[in-house]
């Protein structure tokens, strides 16, 4: 059975950093997509980054220059790196996994998130 498991959330002062991971089980991020999303209470879930089986990347405009997207060697964990963050990233955050271009609206799978609170 395919889980996704996040980790790495937490509460961080505005300005501070966080590295969230995403272990996957009976599934590896080698030939998948993987993707991060986020959702704050009272807002739709929304697309964070996403890594491809290459190793392309891609970000939306508020993670640009602050997020990075990465994985490791064993292509069964992938990360997401959060710098400089403001309360606007403050969010439950989500792993998502598929194998085409899905990844970006409707992935296959989904951890079942981490939160992530900033205080100011």
């Amino acid at each position: 059975q395919v889980r996704l498991i996040e980790s790495g959330g937490g509460l961080v002062q505005t300005g501070g950093s966080l590295r969230l991971s995403c272990v996957a089980f009976e599934i590896t991020f080698g030939n998948n997509f993987a993707a991060w999303f986020r959702q704050s209470p009272g807002k739709e879930r929304e697309f964070v980054s996403l890594i491809s089986g290459t190793g392309i990347t891609s970000y939306s405009k508020f993670a640009e220059g602050r997020f990075s997207i990465s994985k490791d060697s064993t292509e069964t964990t992938v990360y997401l790196q959060m710098n400089n963050l403001t309360p606007e990233d403050t969010a439950v955050y989500y792993c998502a996994l598929d194998s085409t271009f899905r990844i970006a609206t409707a992935p296959k799978y989904w951890g079942q998130g981490t939160q992530v609170t900033v205080s100011s």
